[in-house]
C-alpha cells in the first residue's frame, strides 16, 4: 500500500511541477508557452489561467494529503516498544530461601607474621 502512495506521491510532484511551469509568470507574463504582449502562447486564454490555478490548487491538496497518509503509515509501522517488553521474564524456580551459591574461590589462610 505505502509503495502505490509513494508512487502515486511521485506523479503528484511532477504533475505540480509541469502546470506551474505552464502558467504565466506574474513578471512578464511568459511561463513556458509564451504570453505578454504576444499571442504566440499555447494557453492565452484568460479562462486557460483559471484551469490552470485549479489544477495547481487540486494537486496540491491531493499532494498534501498523501503526504499525511504516507506520515501516518510510516509511524504506524514504527511503533516504539520498550526494550523491557523485549526481553522475556525470568522465573524463580527455586522455592527455598537459600543465599544463592557463588562460584568465587575460596579465602586464602591468613600466616602469622614472625617478629
Amino acid at each position: 500500500m505505502s509503495n502505490v502512495l509513494l508512487i502515486l506521491q511521485l506523479l503528484i510532484a511532477v504533475a505540480l511541477i509541469v502546470v506551474i511551469l505552464l502558467q504565466k509568470s506574474a513578471q512578464d507574463g511568459g511561463g513556458l508557452m509564451g504570453g505578454g504582449a504576444t499571442m504566440g502562447g499555447l494557453f492565452t486564454a484568460r479562462g486557460s489561467a483559471n484551469i490552470l490555478t485549479r489544477i495547481t490548487a487540486i494537486l496540491a491538496t491531493v499532494f498534501i494529503l498523501n503526504s499525511l497518509v504516507l506520515g501516518y503509515i510510516a509511524s504506524a509501522q514504527h511503533k516504539q516498544k520498550s526494550i523491557l517488553d523485549q526481553v522475556a521474564p525470568v522465573t524463580n524456580t527455586s522455592t527455598t530461601n537459600e543465599p544463592a551459591k557463588t562460584d568465587a574461590p575460596p579465602a586464602a589462610p591468613t600466616v602469622p607474621m614472625a617478629k
